[in-house]
């Protein structure tokens, strides 16, 4: 496993190049929906990803942000890769951007990188050796109060209709602030599920991701002594709408603001 993860973080290294490239050029920006974008160095990076990774690990299912058009999602055997997560970020400049890439084998993260090369921070993990930022180990925080906690948050692009989603945010969000230290919506959910992991915030939450957002970067949490739930208290999967995660010392306090929002 220590030769594949080693290898792993060198394609994902490679591929951080491009987005370095990317991030102090202009940039063609395209809109997959009303305010979702993608740009041509997403493409890029995703394609080379493809690529190099086909050449190491034989077998396994390629599920990719810009390329996978299946409805069903496989984490049997699979590679998931979100070539820029954070690229509204990316788009206005903003450093907080990363590349993600999780191998999942029966239905279970064996591995995963989240690498935000503008900053030289690469997250990683191996299923039972711990988790890292860069070659440094990392833990969660112990915090035990809510109250004390600083937490960080997303909002869906489904915003814009204003449907269930949308009020889901706004009420939860509504309940939790005043019972925390503060929210944090940096706009990368892999970095920010990885900050958790990093002890730089003591929990997270979010509805409407899709697998590539969250995929690593929840084995690195895992593996840093976190926890990770849907908002019942059930185990996370990928494909969950709405996703919980925290130091695991404030995370029944936390789903107490979640369940039934």
């Amino acid at each position: 496993m220590k030769t594949r993860v080693e290898r792993l973080k060198s394609i994902v290294t490679e591929a951080g190049e491009i987005l370095k490239e990317g991030f102090k050029n202009p940039k063609r920006v395209y809109h997959k929906g009303v305010v979702d974008l993608v740009t041509e160095y997403d493409l890029m990076i995703e394609k080379h990803l493809i690529y190099r990774l086909k050449e190491t690990f034989f077998g396994y299912e390629i599920v990719a942000e810009e390329s996978y058009k299946n409805s069903d999602y496989n984490f049997n055997k699979a590679i998931i890769i979100d070539p820029i997560d954070g690229t509204t970020n990316f788009v206005h400049s903003i450093p907080h951007i990363a590349i993600s890439v999780a191998v999942w084998e029966d239905n279970k993260p064996v591995m995963g990188v989240v690498y935000n090369p503008i900053l030289n921070e690469m997250f990683w993990a191996v299923a039972n050796e711990g988790a890292y930022l860069n070659d440094t180990q990392i833990y969660s925080s112990y915090n035990k109060e809510l109250q004390n906690a600083l937490i960080a948050t997303g909002f869906p692009y489904s915003k814009v209709k204003r449907g269930s989603e949308y009020h889901w945010v706004i009420n939860t969000l509504g309940k939790l602030l005043p019972n925390i230290q503060d929210i944090r919506r940096l706009g990368s959910a892999a970095l920010d599920i990885c900050y958790v992991a990093e002890g730089k915030f003591d929990g997270f939450y979010e509805i409407g991701l899709k697998p590539w957002d969250t995929a690593a970067a929840m084995l690195v949490l895992l593996e840093a002594g976190g926890k990770i739930t849907s908002p019942d208290g059930t185990p996370y999967m990928p494909t969950d709408p709405i996703i919980v995660a925290s130091n695991g010392y404030i995370h029944q306090q936390l789903l107490g603001y979640m369940y039934n929002s």
